[in-house]
Parts: structure tokens; C-alpha cells; sequence
């Protein structure tokens, strides 16, 4: 049998019980007995094929939605690689021990939180980039958040913020550029049209984080900030010039320079940095450091815990995790699993909010059902670029749906590659800084407001 024939055949009940036969198992599976999502999304690939198999699907068009999958996210993988070396290198260059305690003099003890949201935020804009500032200076403002004694999901639910609005809203980021392409939105109007959710996305977290975050340092925060500035000034090489890589990267993105080639070209400047620092550096070690990660040792054990991180098998279980999320999302969407389930919903729409809940929702489901946000934002994005048309919205009503639905909600999936990430590199679990994380909960939010009260959403004759 066809694959043409097989997909004429799957119901719209069949499709959802095979979607609610996936979430019921990463569900319990993360959720429920707390295990990484690797096993779980595995599983639920296993359960997919088999389902496939008994519904006559051939081995060849498993094997096609596997490829297809994967290849779209053979540039996040090598991207999260450069990562690992990325980490580990700063750490040892004295770069991220620098940052914190530039960080430390500059900071207010007090207005911590909110300064850490608008620092991460700056950064992403400019870079374009979340996962970049989140494993960067956002590694060394979570450090100097816990020497505080701050609780460590709300200092990583503002950092995970901060670095989601930045990309979101920089036109150097692949989701913006991807949700731009995928609704066929100019990528500089899109941007400019996603800032009626965007912009009280931002006022509303930042007010929270300024009320939660105000007076919430412990009484004797000042003495550890004082111990870990003497711990870190001890045993790395702080100085002024660590903060040639963070210039570079801004120049990097002034120029234009994709994520690959501005993450080769600081790891490059940062081991020169550590030969220069240190001429008597053996390669070997230096190397093994690369590929195994730094490992601390002041003596001083919040910061050999905090500072013994990075290397390219820490990236490892994330890099799986892509892969197998791509997997997934690939055989979705070769039996169109997704869209049959979708279809009658669609068809079913009126209100422009209405429509606009559903494409939010849409969103949601993909990250709830795959855990990628590239696709994420593809599988909402073909089916409902032309329902959007046809009751009069513009493409770029649709992009910023894909953005508030789609991208940022990867973040709060604890199966999700963006969330692993996340709570990988910072050591605090999904579940954990998920309510905090407030721009991510306030985007789809404000959208469908804008859906419903009409203010913001672009509309064909508008923009004709």
C-alpha cells in the first residue's frame, strides 16, 4: 500500500488517539516518574513505527519521515556542539568568572532579578541568540544569583526570559527568520508587528521580577558575594580584557556572521587567551577539557559546582534529544498525524480570535506532541497560512502566532529540546523555573487578546 493511500485512510479519531497516546507516555514518563525525556520520546517514536507498520506504512517511508526530520536540524546540532567547547573554554579563559565579578561590583543586590532579565535581553537582541546568552553571560549571572542565595528558578526563569525576548525579537535569530519564511512575512515587519505582544510580555515580566526579586537576597549575601569575588580573583585570570569575546560577539552580529562562524571564531579568541594567560598550557589536557568539559578546583565548593561544566559530551544528551525529536516530528509529518488532527478544528473557525487561539494552541500541541520548536512553528504554519487568508489576515497576523505559540513555548516543555537545554546548562529542572518563566507564559497570552480585541492584528486590507 501507498503511503497516499495509507494517510486517505487514517481518521481524525485515530490521529488524536495516536497524539494522545504520545503525550500520555512523555507525560508520565517525565512528569510522573521524573526520568530524562530521552526514554520516553524514544518510546513514543517505537509505538509511531509500529503504529505505521500495522497501518501498512512501508519501511521505506518511515525511513524517509526519519531523514526528513533529522536534516532540518543538522545546524542546531553542530550549533549545540560549538556550545559545549564554547562553555568550557570561557570557564577556563577566566572569561565567565570575569563577567561575574565585573557583575558582582556592577549589580545591585537588591534589583538583582530584574537587572539579570534586562542584561540577558539586551544581550539575545543583539546576538540573536537565546541559547547562546543562556550559556554564556547567563551561566555567570546564575552563578552570582545563587552566591546571593537567591531561589535559582527565579534567577533562571529571568535569564531563560531575557534570553527568549532577545531572540525573538532580533532579526539575526533562525525562529524569527524561520517564522517570517514560513507565513512569507517581511522578516523586518514581522518583528516590528510581534511587539503588540511582545513589548506587555516584557513591562508585566519585568514588573514581576522586580517585585519577586526586590529584598529577596539573604541577609548575609554581601559576605558570600565578598568570599566568591576572592575565590574567583584567586584561581582564574579576571581581568579587563575577558570582555573581548562578549564585544566580539556583538560585532559579530553587527556583521552578520551566522551562529556557526561567530561561536568557531570566540572559541578560537578564548584559547588564545588561555595560552597567552598561561604559555606553559599543554594541548592534551587542553583538549580533553574540550571534549570532557572544565572541572573547578578552588576548593570552594558552590563555585567548583557552578564552574565544572561544558565540553562537548555535556551537549550529548541534548544533541540525542534533538535528534530523536526531529525523528518524531519527521514520521508526524509524513503521515500528517498532526494535520488530520488539526483539519476539523480549522474548518470549524470564525471569530478572527477564535482563529488565533487555534493557531496559539496548534503551537502549543506540536511542542506538547514533538518537543522542537522548529516544527513548532512549520506544522502550525502550513495548516493554517491559508484559513488566516481566507478570513482576511495578513501573513503577518499568522508569523506572530507561529512566534507566541510556537518558539516560546518550547521553553516550558520539560521534554522540549530548548527546556533540556536550559535546564541542563543551568542546572535548574524545567519544572522548576516553568513558573517563572513568565514571558514565555505571557506571549500567548497577550496574543489572543490582540485576537480578540482586534488591536495589532493585521489584516489583508491593511497592509494591501
Amino acid at each position: 500500500m501507498s503511503v497516499m493511500s495509507g494517510k486517505a485512510n487514517v481518521k481524525f479519531g485515530e490521529a488524536v488517539s495516536v497524539l494522545a497516546m504520545m503525550l500520555i507516555v512523555m507525560g508520565v514518563g517525565v512528569i510522573g516518574f521524573g526520568i530524562s525525556p530521552q526514554i520516553p520520546v524514544l518510546l513514543v517514536i517505537a509505538l509511531v513505527i509500529l503504529w505505521a507498520r500495522f497501518r501498512h506504512f512501508s519501511w521505506s517511508e518511515i525511513h524517509k519521515g526519519i531523514t526528513e526530520g533529522v536534516n532540518t536540524g543538522i545546524v542546531p546540532i553542530f550549533i549545540f556542539i560549538l556550545i559545549g567547547v564554547l562553555i568550557s573554554v570561557w570557564i577556563a579563559a577566566g572569561i565567565i568568572p570575569s563577567l561575574m565579578v565585573a557583575g558582582f561590583h556592577m549589580l545591585s543586590v537588591q534589583w538583582f532579578v530584574p537587572s539579570v532579565f534586562l542584561v540577558c535581553a539586551l544581550i539575545g537582541t543583539s546576538i540573536g541568540s537565546a541559547f547562546t546568552t543562556i550559556s554564556t553571560v547567563g551561566i555567570a549571572l546564575f552563578g552570582m544569583g545563587t552566591t546571593m542565595s537567591l531561589n535559582p528558578a527565579l534567577v533562571a526563569g529571568a535569564i531563560i526570559s531575557g534570553a527568549i525576548f532577545g531572540d525573538k525579537t532580533s532579526p539575526l535569530s533562525d525562529s524569527t527568520n524561520l517564522a517570517s519564511a514560513i507565513a512569507d512575512a517581511d522578516l523586518f515587519k514581522h518583528i516590528k508587528n510581534l511587539m503588540w505582544s511582545t513589548i506587555p510580555s516584557f513591562l508585566v515580566s519585568l514588573i514581576l521580577y522586580a517585585i519577586l526579586g526586590h529584598g529577596a537576597a539573604s541577609s548575609d549575601a554581601l559576605g558570600k558575594v565578598s568570599t566568591t569575588v576572592n575565590v574567583l580573583t584567586t584561581h582564574f585570570t579576571v581581568t579587563w580584557w575577558a570582555a573581548l569575546p562578549i564585544i566580539l560577539m556583538f560585532v559579530c552580529a553587527f556583521m552578520k556572521i551566522p551562529a556557526i562562524g561567530t561561536l568557531l571564531i570566540n572559541i578560537a579568541v578564548a584559547v588564545a587567551m588561555i595560552f597567552i594567560e598561561n604559555p606553559s598550557t599543554h594541548v592534551k589536557p587542553l583538549v580533553t577539557m574540550m571534549e570532557t568539559g572544565f572541572v573547578s578546583h578552588t576548593g570552594n565548593q558552590a563555585v567548583d559546582a557552578l564552574l565544572s561544566r561544558g565540553g562537548i559530551s555535556s551537549m550529548m544528551g541534548t544533541v540525542s534529544l534533538i535528534f530523536m525529536t526531529l525523528s518524531l516530528g519527521g514520521l508526524l509529518m509524513r503521515f500528517d498525524l498532526i494535520q488530520i488532527a488539526m483539519a476539523p478544528l480549522v474548518a470549524r473557525l470564525h471569530r478572527d480570535g477564535d482563529l488565533v487561539t487555534a493557531g496559539i494552541l496548534a503551537g502549543i500541541a506540536v511542542n506538547l506532541f514533538v518537543g522542537e520548536q522548529y516544527l513548532s512553528t512549520i506544522l502550525p504554519g502550513r495548516a493554517f497560512k491559508k484559513p488566516f487568508n481566507d478570513h482576511g489576515l495578513d501573513n503577518l497576523a499568522l508569523s506572530r502566532v507561529l512566534e507566541d505559540g510556537g518558539t516560546v513555548i518550547n521553553y516550558l516543555v520539560p521534554w522540549g529540546v530548548a527546556s533540556s537545554f536550559a535546564a541542563g546548562t543551568l542546572g535548574v529542572s524545567t519544572l522548576a523555573f516553568l513558573p517563572f518563566c513568565f514571558f514565555s507564559l505571557l506571549s500567548p497570552v497577550f496574543s489572543i487578546l490582540s485576537g480578540y480585541t482586534g488591536i495589532g492584528l493585521k489584516k489583508i486590507s491593511q497592509t494591501a
